[in-house]
């Protein structure tokens, strides 16, 4: 892989939805046992939708809710632990300070908080379970 391969799009789901939940069905439902019922919601036609490639091969993807909310960042497995999802993630958040957000917001995943913290993510609340999974809230100020 090199990095001048790696393209990242922005869209809506009309334009990225096939391509964005065929990586969220690989991640989400078959690798994580999510239910397709809980993963792939209706929150999706009213997102802002993020599509990492490697040359024209899908990798990654998350969406960007309006209220600022980030959500289903996925990697697949074939590309993980490449920096790739810090890069997804600092091109979503770019994204949202073009859109006037004070802050982002999401619900990771506990064994991805790390991951979070490192990119300026602050936790807080209880830990508490989504589709099976212990999540915690987490923040990041824009300002």
């Amino acid at each position: 892989m090199h990095d001048d391969d790696i393209t990242i799009e922005a869209g809506d789901w009309a334009t990225l939805g096939d391509a964005c939940s065929h990586i969220r069905r690989v991640v989400f439902i078959q690798e994580q046992g999510v239910d397709e019922s809980e993963e792939l919601d209706a929150l999706d036609p009213e997102c802002k939708h993020f599509l990492m490639r490697e040359g024209q091969i899908p990798c990654g993807t998350a969406r960007l809710l309006p209220d600022g909310h980030i959500g289903r960042v996925a990697i697949v497995e074939s590309h993980r632990g490449l920096g790739l999802g810090a890069r997804l993630m600092h091109y979503v958040i770019a994204h949202a300070r073009t859109q006037q957000f004070t802050h982002c917001v999401l619900s990771a995943q506990t064994q991805a908080t790390g991951f979070y913290e490192r990119l300026g993510f602050e936790a807080h609340g209880d830990i508490y379970m989504d589709a099976g999974i212990p999540h915690r809230d987490m923040t990041l100020g824009l300002a």
